[in-house]
């Protein structure tokens, strides 16, 4: 991991539309942010040309922009997830008067991979906020998510949702379904007998597909699972 990466993950993120901060991470391979974003603010319309990019919303709702034309947009409500391949931009935007709480999963993990096009705060083409717009994370403020072992399960509150992160392998694996859950892989990956990927570490589907994928196909080595569902 490169020394800028590894600089904001003590730091809060103070952004002109919220503020974001890591709040899990592997090593340069992926990195969970907590984001909030306050009524009526949006972020900039962007793209990040490397790495891959998910979101699960928490709480309140989000008005997504896919791409650079402004008709190309939609609601997001609690729960709902997003993925992006590199390359795409976007922009989200709350329309709560609470504000809209989510987690962004980026893989790998690299800050500086960003490319603004558009942005209501002056930062049209500048690069990810240096120093001067972060704090120092204080351990009792902020909540950060950590790696289970094998076979166990940390479980947080979050936003009016349940969270849980679990390790597993083909001997532990035991994916609790829950009809309305949404699950993003952490680490690991399901495979074929040929060894083909079905899906790997960056990915959030339903908790559903997950269940359908571990009963028909095999983990290679072991699965990070992190579930979302409602309090």
């Amino acid at each position: 991991m490169n020394s800028k990466n590894k600089f904001y993950l003590s730091r809060t993120v103070n952004k002109p539309w919220g503020y974001e901060y890591v709040i899990y991470n592997d090593s340069s391979k992926i990195a969970v942010t907590y984001i909030y974003i306050k009524f009526g603010h949006k972020t900039s319309l962007h793209c990040h040309p490397s790495k891959k990019t998910a979101f699960i919303i928490l709480d309140g709702k989000a008005l997504v922009q896919i791409g650079i034309y402004n008709e190309n947009k939609k609601i997001y409500d609690s729960l709902s997830r997003l993925v992006l391949r590199p390359g795409l931009f976007h922009s989200i935007e709350s329309v709560s008067k609470k504000g809209t709480f989510a987690l962004e999963f980026e893989t790998p993990y690299d800050k500086n991979d960003l490319l603004r096009f558009k942005d209501k705060y002056g930062r049209k083409y500048k690069n990810y906020e240096g120093s001067k717009h972060t704090k120092k994370i204080s351990k009792k403020s902020f909540l950060k998510f950590k790696k289970p072992k094998m076979g166990k399960k940390n479980i947080y509150d979050l936003n009016k949702t349940k969270i849980s992160i679990e390790a597993m392998n083909n001997r532990t694996k035991k994916i609790n379904n829950n009809d309305n859950s949404t699950s993003a892989i952490l680490d690991g990956s399901i495979i074929n007998k040929k060894g083909q990927k079905v899906i790997s570490f960056g990915e959030v589907v339903k908790t559903k597909t997950l269940e359908i994928f571990c009963k028909n196909f095999k983990i290679k080595n072991k699965l990070t699972i992190l579930k979302v569902s409602k309090n």
